[in-house]
C-alpha cells in the first residue's frame, strides 16, 4: 500500500516556528471546504450551524481517507490533515473578539490524488450514512495562498491578538502589506488540550508595498 506523508511533505507549512514570523510561498492545494456565517448571540463555540459543517467537513475527509485505504486496485494511505479555517467579515472591521458577525470557510488540506468523482463519491456515501442539510453546501476546491506570512501561536486563542501584533510588526519592517481573510490552521483540540500549551498556525498573505 502506497502512503502518502502529506505532514513530512508540507512541514514547512504546517510547523512554522513560534519564535519568528516567517515567509512562505503556499502553492495552489485542493481542500475539502464549506462556507458559512456564526449565528447572531452566537460564538465560535456555541453556533449550530458551525457545528454541522464541521461535522460534514470531517466525515467527507474521513470518508474519502477510508475509500482509497481500503479498495482493492492501488490503495493509498494518507492523514486527515488539520481543520483550516479562513474568517472575514462583509461590514465592518474584522474583530477577533467579536465573532458574532463573522463569516467562516472551513476547509481540509486533500491530496492531489482525491479527483471530483472521487468526492462525489464519498458524499454519496456520507448523505446515506449521516445526511445533513451542511453536505449540500461541501465542495473540493484549489485555493492558491500564494505569497504569505505565518507563525506558531501557542496558547489560548484569546491571546491571538498579541501574535497578530507580531505579524502586522514584521510585515511593516519588511515592506508587506497584509491582506486577504485571517487563516488559522489548528493543530490542537481546544476541547481536550491544556488552553496553555493549544497550538493554531495564524497565516496571512501579503504583497510588497
Amino acid at each position: 500500500m502506497e502512503t502518502l506523508d502529506l505532514r513530512q511533505q508540507l512541514k514547512h507549512l504546517y510547523s512554522p516556528s513560534a519564535k519568528k514570523v516567517e515567509v512562505v510561498e503556499v502553492p495552489a492545494f485542493n481542500f475539502l471546504c464549506i462556507e458559512g456565517a456564526i449565528e447572531p448571540d452566537q460564538s465560535v463555540g456555541t453556533s449550530p450551524g458551525f457545528q454541522e459543517a464541521m461535522q460534514a467537513l470531517y466525515g467527507a475527509a474521513y470518508t474519502l481517507k477510508f475509500m482509497l485505504k481500503k479498495r482493492k486496485e492501488n490503495p493509498v494511505d494518507f492523514p486527515v490533515m488539520a481543520l483550516e479555517g479562513l474568517w472575514w467579515v462583509e461590514d465592518g472591521q474584522f474583530d477577533i473578539r467579536k465573532p458574532e458577525n463573522w463569516k467562516y470557510r472551513i476547509i481540509i488540506l486533500q491530496p492531489d490524488i482525491i479527483t471530483q468523482e472521487l468526492f462525489t463519491q464519498a458524499l454519496d456515501q456520507q448523505c446515506k450514512k449521516k445526511p445533513s442539510p451542511a453536505l449540500e453546501h461541501l465542495r473540493l476546491e484549489t485555493f492558491h495562498e500564494g505569497l504569505s506570512i505565518q507563525v506558531m501561536h501557542v496558547g489560548p486563542y484569546s491571546e491571538e491578538p498579541a501574535t497578530i501584533a507580531r505579524m502586522d510588526a514584521f510585515a511593516e519592517e519588511q515592506g508587506y502589506l497584509m491582506h486577504g481573510r485571517h487563516h488559522e490552521i489548528y493543530l490542537g483540540n481546544p476541547l481536550r488540550a491544556d488552553p496553555a500549551k493549544l497550538k493554531t498556525i495564524l497565516r496571512h498573505p501579503v504583497r510588497q508595498k
